[in-house]
């Protein structure tokens, strides 16, 4: 009996020790498993519970159904270079090798998709903030209306609210830039306000800091500046 589910259990452990966050027991229509769903399998499966080799490692929510999901232990794996043909077992972890590096490629080009539509939408954004308002005169020089001063002179009031802000904030703390906008004497447009912003990353006056919550949840969205691939919402002095 031991011989006919010696392979059914070397087979289980090379799957496991390809899959290390977990598998169901038992394959499924929709999931492979470390088994067969079969009679045949069954004794094997209980054999490596009850010696140890395979283990409980978490339980899995997917959709309605709550999957259990087991992972090899040390001595499973130690059965695993003692008992399998090493071959095999090579060909077998080669074989999986290929099969993942096919599923990286994906994730790395679905990855890269929403990276362009990122992209693509906060460009759409900073232009429409970018617009000048309703009322305003044609050819007006906006800056120089609202800040008193050059264009260029713009990052240095950038950068000293931010020092204003950062004292009088009494927790050390990233500034949002909404904030940092509100808290200029003046107010220059967002698309001005960005372009200063860009020249102070660029001198190493700053540093801007990425948005890691989701999108839909980021308040004042036209104020998120697009820096390489990152959605950059907060600032602070180098």
């Amino acid at each position: 009996m031991a011989d006919k589910l010696t392979p059914l259990i070397i087979d289980a452990l090379t799957r496991a020790a390809a899959d290390p966050a977990g598998a169901p027991l038992y394959a499924s229509k929709t999931d492979p498993g470390l088994f067969p769903a079969s009679s045949v399998a069954k004794p094997a499966a209980k054999k490596c519970l009850d010696d140890g080799l395979l283990q409980l490692c978490r339980t899995d929510v997917k959709g309605k159904a709550a999957r259990e999901l087991y992972a090899a232990t040390d001595k499973g794996l130690n059965y695993l270079v003692e008992h399998a043909n090493a071959k095999e077992v090579i060909d077998d972890f080669v074989r999986i090798l290929e099969e993942r590096r096919g599923e990286v490629r994906q994730l790395l080009g679905e990855a890269q998709r929403i990276a362009d539509g990122v992209d693509g939408l906060l460009r759409v954004i900073t232009r429409l903030a970018s617009r000048p308002c309703e009322g305003s005169v044609s050819g007006q020089n906006p800056t120089l209306d609202r800040v008193g001063s050059p264009n260029q002179d713009l990052p240095a009031l950038v950068f000293s609210a931010l020092q204003r802000w950062q004292a009088a904030t009494p927790v050390a703390r990233d500034c949002p830039l909404p904030d940092l906008h509100r808290a200029l004497d003046s107010h220059p447009s967002i698309g001005e306000f960005h372009d200063a912003l860009r020249q102070l990353h660029a001198d190493d006056r700053v540093y801007l800091h990425p948005w890691t919550g989701p999108l839909y949840a980021l308040p004042d969205p036209p104020f998120a500046l697009l820096i390489g691939h990152e959605i950059a919402y907060y600032i602070s002095p180098r």
